[in-house]
């Protein structure tokens, strides 16, 4: 059975491989995998706010009792609050439950190490192949059964976690701040941090009933946000996903600061003050060929690497830099955290904007974003999508943008589509390689 995709697994929940019976078996092996030889196993499980939560946290934890590993629960919390917790609890694993920014339908699971960095594909693939094989050799005895715990007050340690990031001394008095939770996973911890820092808070999007998690709201809909934005007066407008490892945030004007301005914003401050290790940010290949540009112009490189914040990690990890993420919003600062940190992100831009005399709209608006348009073409064929004859569509629209530009088309991760994504200096001509590529694409198909 092949399950992960590119963060992790993810479907619909009460449907494969979402389904108590395939997550129980799931339990199973991944539990054997990570059980110590000598002592009981551990493992932190969180989740977001979904519905589908309270299934998948007891079928994963029947099945790690059955492998004989104890199962620590702290409820709703962000993503990468359970990367800090297995880390620093010395669990053996730490299980986020969630499917990020997905509607409450979807679920999925995001696995991580002890180190707190998530699984590598060997690791996945083994798992994969374990599945597809009789558990019932994994079993533990009875007398070896794993055990369930609440651990109270983990919100308390990840908030002063993200609360020292901050310089020493540093507050966020007098700035004012709309914060959109996404009905997800920060809905408690992220006003508290802010509020806790000095910040004068508006809160949108922190009601969670199950059903309402990304619905009109986050980082994948940030309209509310940017107009409370101007109708409170606010400084900044910040936008987190269901399980806020993601981050969007708006200036004064209530216009939009994505992930590749967040970078340019971070990257400039610290290359000032010395703090940007290598001279490079690491960015994917949806990175904005502007904020290329812009780093090149302060003497910093921008390497790319496929869609995924986990291969931004370990690129990050490769090179020894400390500073990547996505234009979708992961931002990942390996100095306090080894995934995509959306709060955390978001008080590394405060912290720069308070020390600046400038409003957010100059000190986080660095450079202009190149026309970039994307278009989603349905696919569920098993046939490679850079066969020859797509590959010869691509390079003659290739030709059409030349050097000042880019054409990427590429199979999603998540998502049973292909998506085409074109930039270049001329939005007329972008726009019109993208439709011709897409629509070429459907006739394939």
């Amino acid at each position: 059975m092949n399950i992960f995709g590119t963060d992790g697994v993810r479907g619909r929940a009460n449907e494969e491989p979402m389904t108590a019976t395939t997550l129980t078996e799931f339990g199973i092996v991944v539990g054997s995998l990570f059980l110590p030889e000598t002592s009981r196993g551990k493992v932190i499980i969180g989740k977001d706010t979904r519905l589908s939560g309270y299934l998948i946290e007891s079928a994963i934890t029947a099945g790690l009792a059955s492998a004989g590993m104890d199962s620590i629960l702290v409820g709703p919390m962000p993503t990468p609050a359970i990367s800090m917790l297995t880390k620093d609890t010395n669990a053996d694993l730490g299980i986020m439950i969630s499917a990020s920014h997905n509607p409450f339908e979807d679920n999925g699971i995001k696995l991580f190490g002890p180190d707190g960095y998530k699984l590598t594909d060997e690791m996945e693939s083994k798992i994969e192949n374990m599945m597809n094989q009789n558990c019932s050799t994994l079993l533990a005895s009875p007398r070896d059964l794993g055990r369930a715990f609440r651990l109270e007050e983990a919100d308390k340690k990840y908030i002063e976690y993200l609360k020292k990031t901050m310089p020493k001394g540093k507050s966020l008095k007098g700035l004012k701040v709309v914060l959109d939770c996404a009905n997800g996973s920060a809905y408690r911890i992220a006003p508290l941090v802010l509020r806790e820092l000095g910040a004068k808070v508006t809160c949108l999007a922190d009601n969670p009933d199950g059903l309402n998690i990304n619905s009109k709201c986050g980082a994948l809909d940030t309209k509310l946000m940017q107009e409370t934005v101007c109708d409170e007066g606010a400084h900044i407008g910040i936008a987190l996903d269901g399980d806020a490892d993601r981050l969007i945030m708006a200036d004064e004007k209530g216009e939009i600061i994505d992930g590749d301005q967040i970078l340019a914003t971070i990257a400039q401050a610290w290359k000032t003050n010395g703090k940007l290790l290598e001279n490079k940010v690491i960015g994917t290949v949806m990175s904005n060929l502007g904020l290329e540009q812009f780093l090149n112009s302060i003497g910093v490189d921008l390497v790319r690497v496929q869609v995924g914040d986990r291969f931004v990690v370990e690129k990050m990890r490769s090179v020894g830099c400390n500073l990547g993420g996505e234009q979708s919003g992961h931002t990942i600062i390996s100095d306090y955290s080894v995934t995509g940190d959306g709060i955390l992100a978001a008080l590394q831009v405060l912290s720069i904007i308070t020390e600046s005399d400038n409003p957010t709209s100059k000190s986080c608006r660095l450079f202009r974003s190149r026309p970039q348009i994307q278009k989603n073409v349905s696919y569920s064929s098993k046939r490679t999508i850079m066969d020859n004859k797509i590959r010869e569509i691509v390079e003659e629209f290739e030709k059409m943008i030349g050097d000042k530009g880019r054409l990427l088309v590429r199979k999603s991760g998540t998502e049973p589509v292909i998506r085409v994504m074109a930039e270049g200096e001329d939005r007329e001509i972008v726009s019109k390689v993208v439709d011709n590529v897409a629509k070429a694409l459907e006739n394939i198909i």
